[in-house]
């Protein structure tokens, strides 16, 4: 029995003393285990962060990426085991914001810095912890510039009312029912419009399509069905619905490269796949959200954080009124030629 033990611990011995030139190199290179939870790999403008955070890692950190695939008890598990392999810090982007509170707690019970990023949690819940922080964009933004295309799409484009009531009939495309985001884009875009002097009225119910294309483009053709040849405009909260919606009007005949019959629509993201379909003209505008910067400005933060310096140290960037959320801009995209 002593035998045995004997080897087991020698064993045990010998494995750690395996590891340590590894744990020796990394720590000398000055290379910091960061975990990263992503809501959902399939999210285009989050393939553009995840992109941006893998360039900007590069050569400064080790990281490891985890898909959370829209559910928030696998992004729980995912948590557990980035916390168990003694990661240095983390980056974490919601599935369901409203669940911050527990994903953080137990982050400040591994004393571990975070950064969350782009979904955005209670601000409240974020500075019971001092080492959290948000990145993020101020998502009224981004339905206020929707809203001043809307008023450049009425005022260059009158053939856009077709039944000549002075007012643009709408359709509406939101992300999620309860997302911070989806929530102002959906609100200030039309009121936006509004305080332009643009009169609006809405065409049915506000589609949740929970920012996918496939269920966007199931419920234009629905709308279609019923009111093709009214609806005048369309809203989305991102690229992937608007270009679902996109898809709809392309299967009877709208918006398709070199067509006479053209239905605006507006999105967010500026995707590559929104911008090729409003350079090719069968998509009006949408509102930049800038992915690669969100990455640069995650990664320069928990950088910082793991080192131990001030968070925004050597960064250029500013907290807004929290004191403890950076705001990426947001900017308009409209065709060039």
């Amino acid at each position: 029995m002593k035998n045995h033990l004997s080897r087991i611990l020698l064993a045990a011995g010998a494995l750690a003393f395996a590891l340590l030139p590894a744990i020796a190199a990394r720590v000398s290179a000055g290379q910091p285990r960061i975990g990263v939870l992503i809501y959902k790999y399939d999210d285009t403008y989050i393939s553009t962060v995840r992109n941006a955070l893998t360039k900007a890692f590069e050569g400064k950190a080790s990281i490891s990426m985890q898909d959370g695939k829209g559910d928030q008890a696998t992004q729980n598990d995912q948590l557990d085991v980035m916390i168990e392999k003694s990661t240095d810090g983390l980056l974490v982007n919601m599935v369901d914001a409203q669940a911050a509170a527990g994903v953080l707690a137990k982050i400040q019970e591994a004393n571990i810095p975070v950064v969350f990023f782009n979904r955005e949690p209670d601000l409240k819940v974020l500075k019971t912890y001092p080492k959290a922080l948000f990145v993020g964009t101020n998502a009224a933004d981004a339905g206020k510039m929707q809203g001043d295309i809307i008023l450049n799409l009425w005022t260059s484009h009158p053939e856009y009312d077709l039944n000549k009531d002075g007012k643009f009939q709408y359709v509406m495309f939101k992300g999620e029912p309860d997302n911070p985001e989806a929530i102002a884009r959906t609100e200030w875009s039309v009121r936006q419009a509004g305080e332009n002097g643009v009169p609006m009225d809405q065409i049915g119910q506000t589609f949740v399509c929970n920012w996918d294309t496939a269920q966007a483009q199931g419920a234009m053709e629905s709308a279609l069905a019923a009111n093709e040849g009214k609806i005048e405009l369309v809203i989305a909260n991102n690229d992937s619905m608007a270009m679902g919606a996109i898809a709809a009007l392309s299967n009877v005949g709208y918006n398709v490269e070199g067509g006479t019959k053209f239905t605006p629509v507006v999105g967010v993201d500026a995707t590559e796949q929104a911008i090729d379909a409003i350079n090719k003209g069968i998509m009006s505008a949408t509102v930049k959200q800038d992915g690669e910067a969100m990455g640069q400005a995650v990664s320069a933060i928990i950088l910082n954080l793991v080192a131990g310096r001030p968070p925004l140290d050597g960064t250029g960037y500013t907290f807004d009124g929290s004191g403890i959320a950076v705001r990426i801009p947001y900017s308009p995209y409209e065709r060039t030629k």
